[in-house]
């Protein structure tokens, strides 16, 4: 008995040994502003979505966040700067899965590792995006598009403001057997406004931005991308739904950290977004704009992450893209 005591009472140290003592600065973070990297231009999803949070987490933590715009193709900068950043907490990224999932497969160089330099701390929205059209394009359903399309290979031109639509188009045109012209824009607001004018005919868009500019009649809706229907457009089907079967395409966004950051503080940041997620006004908001609040542990982040790499690995052989 007396050993098997003495053995408890050596486990219990080595496991408060593990642990370890708080260090000043994870005891006092965050104790300086919180520069909030959103990987690509204002006006789009992405920062909106971080001004939302980051309004929140302000307000929860008694700091000042500010959002650090860094638009470019792939959203490559933003999350180059948020892997190199410090790792004491006080970066934080916006990192949209396509950073993780896609990048690494549509570009031959990239200047971080995802994986090995990125931390993610918790998973905040997953949605599918909204196929739109410019209203003069005679086409009110995704089969009345493609009979559109196919009439005039070439002709039509659509948006693309980072990998995750440019690789959704790509895999709509394959199934669908259409032929058009991808132009690419730095953020979904300049895509926006090139849509509205008529420079480009087709894109694929969030639903934060989309909503609104379908409800005005901007833009016409004729599908969502996930497998079931947008509560914010009920009437809008599902391109799987209009015939072709299997089609999905999702966007999710997650905050993220510099790999290194203390585990305490990693711990916090979850903490601190799973309450802003959850806590009923946001949530409210969320899914009126067409987003499925979500909040979750790291480690779950990861494993979905590592996944949907494996799958947009397959999908880029699949449609022959090209990496650039």
């Amino acid at each position: 008995m007396r050993r098997i005591a003495v053995l408890a009472i050596a486990l219990a140290g080595l496991v408060s040994f593990a642990a370890g003592p708080l260090s000043a600065a994870e005891k006092n973070y965050p104790n300086k502003p919180i520069r909030f990297i959103v990987p690509f231009a204002p006006g789009g999803p992405s920062d909106i979505l971080a001004r939302l949070v980051g309004g929140k987490l302000q307000e929860n933590i008694g700091q000042t966040v500010v959002i650090d715009n860094r638009g470019a193709v792939g959203g490559i900068l933003g999350f180059e700067m948020g892997a190199k950043a410090v790792p004491d907490g006080h970066t934080i990224l916006l990192a949209v899965n396509s950073g993780f999932t896609i990048n690494p497969h549509v570009f031959k160089k990239l200047p971080y590792d995802p994986f090995r330099e990125l931390q993610p701390v918790t998973q905040l929205t997953n949605v599918g995006n909204v196929v739109v059209i410019h209203p003069s394009v005679k086409a009110t359903n995704i089969k009345d598009f493609v009979a559109l399309a196919k009439s005039q290979p070439g002709k039509l031109n659509y948006a693309t403001t980072g990998t995750n639509n440019l690789l959704g188009i790509a895999q709509f045109c394959k199934m669908t057997g259409i032929d058009m012209v991808a132009i690419a824009y730095k953020g979904t607001g300049q895509a926006v406004g090139a849509l509205i004018a008529g420079e480009v005919q087709f894109f694929f868009m969030n639903p934060l931005v989309a909503v609104p500019h379908v409800k005005a009649g901007k833009l016409r809706a004729i599908a969502v991308t996930s497998l079931d229907r947008n509560p914010a457009l009920p009437d809008t089907p599902t391109v799987d739904e209009q015939g072709v079967k299997g089609f999905e395409n999702v966007t999710w966004h997650n905050i993220a950290v510099p790999a290194g950051t203390p585990k305490p503080i990693v711990q916090r940041l979850n903490a601190e977004f799973v309450k802003i997620v959850t806590a009923p006004d946001v949530k409210e908001r969320l899914l009126s704009q067409g987003l499925t609040p979500v909040g979750s542990k790291p480690e779950d982040v990861v494993v979905k992450l590592k996944k949907e790499s494996q799958e947009m690995a397959k999908l880029v052989k699949a449609i022959n893209f090209e990496p650039q």
